[in-house]
């Protein structure tokens, strides 16, 4: 009799150890859709990457459009600020030069006519 008794007891241990493990093809089937699960948030949060890292490329792009855009307008700028100075020292230099003959025709009319009327007082 002690030999029924072990094989019961070792039969319900043996069938309490299996009903705790849960059947292989249900794990396979579950672990196969967390897998396909995964798989798809992958590819959705690649494709959202892929198109943030566009927007940023297409601003960068934008950025060094805009940054050409002014650095011509300031190479514009200064060549017309350039040209502007230029002029005004032209007209500086050309306003010295007639400012310096009009000292030169006047100390020219002056020494004409301290000699007209030192040979006007000769004469006489």
């Amino acid at each position: 009799m002690r030999k029924i008794v072990a094989t019961l007891i070792a039969g319900l241990f043996a069938t309490a150890a299996f009903a705790q493990n849960p059947t292989a093809t249900a794990d396979a089937k579950a672990d196969a859709k967390a897998t396909k699960e995964v798989a798809k948030a992958d590819a959705k949060h690649e494709k959202q990457v892929a198109k943030a890292d566009a927007k940023v490329d297409k601003a960068k792009a934008e950025a060094k459009k805009d940054v050409a855009e002014a650095k011509a307008d300031a190479a514009k700028t200064k060549a017309k600020a350039d040209k502007k100075a230029a002029e005004h020292k032209a007209e500086a230099k050309a306003d010295k030069a007639e400012a310096k003959a009009e000292k030169a025709a006047d100390h020219a009319a002056s020494k004409t006519d301290s000699t007209t009327a030192s040979a006007a007082h000769a004469t006489k």
